[in-house]
Formats: structure tokens, sequence, C-alpha cells
């Protein structure tokens, strides 16, 4: 398996797009099977607060540790995706 974590809260309807279209990647086939996505809720951590408070979503790479900061578009996502891969 391949993993993503999505730097994410609760409420946060930018993130809830995020997911929506990762998943609409991974079921029209656009990314592979093995990729796996772990939503990472930032709030319970300073540390990531600080990081991230401002920017979520943004997509990590745990393979590579780079980052996809929100705004992206989904043929940006997928071809990021698959670049990390």
């Amino acid at each position: 398996m391949v993993r993503f974590n999505l730097f994410s809260t609760d409420g946060c309807h930018l993130c809830e797009q995020a997911i929506g279209m990762f998943y609409y990647a991974k079921q029209h086939k656009l990314i592979a099977d093995d990729i796996e996505l772990g939503i990472v809720d930032i709030v319970s951590d300073k540390k990531l607060v600080d990081a991230y408070g401002e920017r979520i979503p943004v997509l990590f790479s745990c393979q590579t540790q780079a980052e996809l900061g929100w705004p992206f578009e989904l043929d940006e996502l997928v071809s990021w995706i698959s670049s990390e891969k």
C-alpha cells in the first residue's frame, strides 16, 4: 500500500471536497487500488495546527513527505499522486 494523509479538521468544507475528490478518483480508477488515504485531524496536535491551520486541506505523501496544498483540481490530484507513488 502507498499511503497519503490528508491534514483536515471537522467542519472544513474544503477538506470534504478534497476527500470526495480523492475517492472519486479512486472509484473511477484514475489512481491505483493500492493507494490509501488517511485523514489526520489537526486539532488535537498543536504542532499540526501551527503548520497547517491556515492551509488545510493539505495532502501529504507518507513516502516522500511532499505536500499538495489546496486549491487543486482533480487532474492535479491524480497527476501528483501518480508522481509521488
